[in-house]
């Protein structure tokens, strides 16, 4: 049976800025890590028939299809508690998508604020809080709720996009390789937000096309959105800079 250490739960929550931490079967938490959980309000999410302490009466694993294993299979991984799905599931793959969304967020926030755009690598901070719980989301069946990114609403995200001119006095523009870093590190998080939204609908979506959680989509269909309007801001000089 493996210990998960309190060292080993920071890390999988990011510092207890997303959850949640799922613990897999043959895991268990030491109380420091218990400890540490709690008073950071990060969810625990347990396999089936597994309690706190790491007592459980089989070790079995299943999968949506109903199979029982007594072992996890590499080509398999954790959908949700003791459920298993191939790496390849649909589900999988968007978490993966999420998870390259936060580094590209990570390598944009350094190169703003190495260009002199404090504000805007705070405004990317926001941003990453965000994507972080999409994992809890989706894990926990979560809803996205309300949606305000950086003082906007999904309404101002939608029409500061779409009429960037008339809000911000500058049109829509095909970014090139002469625009400052910081354009094209936002632009590029840009992209890797629409490949996350595609992902979402090929994991959410049912047999009639409809999607089970329009809610996930929605948020990062305005979250593209607010990428293409700091994009407009930075080529506008709207953000103040700092001049080393």
């Amino acid at each position: 049976m493996a210990l998960l250490t309190e060292e080993d739960v920071r890390r999988m929550s990011g510092g207890g800025t997303r959850g949640p931490v799922v613990v897999r079967a043959g895991e268990v938490l030491t109380p420091a890590a218990r400890d540490w959980l709690r008073e950071k309000g990060v969810e625990v999410v347990y396999p089936q028939g597994q309690t706190e302490g790491g007592e459980r009466p089989s070790a079995r694993y299943r999968t949506i299809s109903g199979a029982v294993l007594s072992e996890k299979p590499e080509h398999m991984t954790h959908l949700k508690g003791n459920i298993l799905v191939d790496k390849d599931h649909p589900r999988i793959a968007f978490r993966g998508c999420i998870d390259s969304l936060e580094a590209e967020i990570l390598l944009a926030q350094q190169t703003c604020a190495g260009a002199g755009y404090p504000t805007l690598a705070q405004e990317l901070e926001e941003v990453l809080a965000f994507v972080r719980r999409f994992i809890r989301f989706d894990v926990l069946d979560e809803p996205v709720g309300e949606i305000e990114l950086c003082g906007y609403g999904p309404a101002e995200l939608r029409e500061y996009s779409h009429y960037p001119e008339k809000h911000l006095g500058q049109p829509h523009f095909m970014p090139h390789y002469t625009d400052s870093p910081a354009i094209l590190a936002v632009n590029k998080v840009r992209t890797v937000v629409r490949r996350t939204e595609l992902a979402a609908y090929a994991a959410f979506r049912d047999a009639d096309g409809g999607v089970k959680r329009p809610d996930m989509i929605l948020g990062l269909n305005r979250l593209s959105s607010l990428m293409w309007i700091m994009m407009i801001k930075l080529k506008a000089g709207k953000y103040p800079r700092e001049v080393k």
